[in-house]
């Protein structure tokens, strides 16, 4: 066995009877089926974690982190229900991640549209074990990685040195509901975006201590950071000169290799160093390495 850590890797807990009273969630056993406000998910890998362990064997990684999928986000709910489904994912992800034997560590997730319920999350959460933070890159309009409104929760990330894995929600641009675009385009825009304004922001340089990691290599912000650059350097509107310069700001993240193409890597290596692109397999989606 390696010492090899897949970074990016997607579990769905499930426990029945928690399920069966919480509003807008129905578990159907009998199908392996989630639904959650009225769509399935019925990828069956997500709610059985031994074969996440089994795909590890095969492939000689040693341990998984591990975040829930994009669709149990539920990003539309209100701060009512949002805060009882994220205690129960926080609790079920953690319980079902101890039960592995060491092989899978959780990622906490972070309701980023919700910001009055971050510090409550972390209240609760942010010392129970969990060995990172999992925060949605977009997916609602309430998702500004710029807004103050978050200083708090880069603050105690930055005290306690947190790895943070930003994923991509919903990209909720109809023009990309043809052709899987929501995915193919929307997923890489979404952290790209996010990432943009973590540099435009200078938090990267401000807390130092967090270990953002990028997932899908980055999604378009490592393609597009020389231009965020070239707009620093002829002060376009808008932009703080005093901030750290992009192309330095990016050598400060770190990303998954899920590129899908050789020379993309190698681009994204020589623009956050060969030593922050990391192994992540978005087990078990077919956009990943499965």
């Amino acid at each position: 066995m390696t010492d090899l850590v897949d970074v990016h890797a997607h579990l769905a807990p499930i426990n029945a009877v928690r399920l069966a009273s919480i509003q807008g969630v129905e578990w159907r056993p009998a199908e392996n089926v989630m639904v959650l406000d009225g769509h399935r998910l019925g990828m069956r890998a997500l709610f059985e974690p031994q074969q996440l362990v089994r795909w590890m064997d095969q492939r000689g990684v040693a341990r998984a982190l591990v975040s829930i999928p994009p669709p149990l986000y539920r990003q539309d709910l209100p701060s009512s229900q949002a805060l009882p489904w994220v205690t129960y994912l926080a609790e079920e992800l953690l319980a079902m991640c101890a039960a592995s034997g060491g092989r899978l560590g959780a990622l906490l997730h972070l309701p980023m549209e919700h910001p009055d319920l971050i510090a409550t999350t972390l209240n609760e959460f942010g010392d129970a074990g969990f060995e990172g933070i999992a925060l949605a890159a977009g997916g609602h309009p309430n998702i500004d990685y710029a807004d103050a409104c978050y200083e708090l929760m880069w603050s105690w990330m930055d005290d306690r040195g947190s790895f943070v894995f930003v994923h991509p929600g919903a990209c909720r641009d109809p023009r990309l509901d043809r052709f899987y675009l929501e995915n193919l385009v929307g997923n890489p825009y979404e952290t790209g975006v996010a990432a943009a304004m973590l540099v435009m922001k200078s938090v990267p340089s401000r807390y130092p201590g967090i270990r953002f990691c990028l997932a899908h290599a980055g999604g378009v912000f490592t393609t597009l950071v020389g231009r965020l650059q070239r707009g620093f350097d002829t002060a376009r509107p808008g932009v703080d000169l005093n901030a750290e310069a992009p192309m330095q700001a990016a050598r400060r993240f770190y990303v998954d290799g899920i590129a899908h193409h050789p020379a993309l890597i190698q681009m994204i290596k020589d623009i956050v160093g060969d030593d922050h692109v990391l192994f992540g397999s978005d087990w078990p989606f077919p956009m990943g390495m499965t």
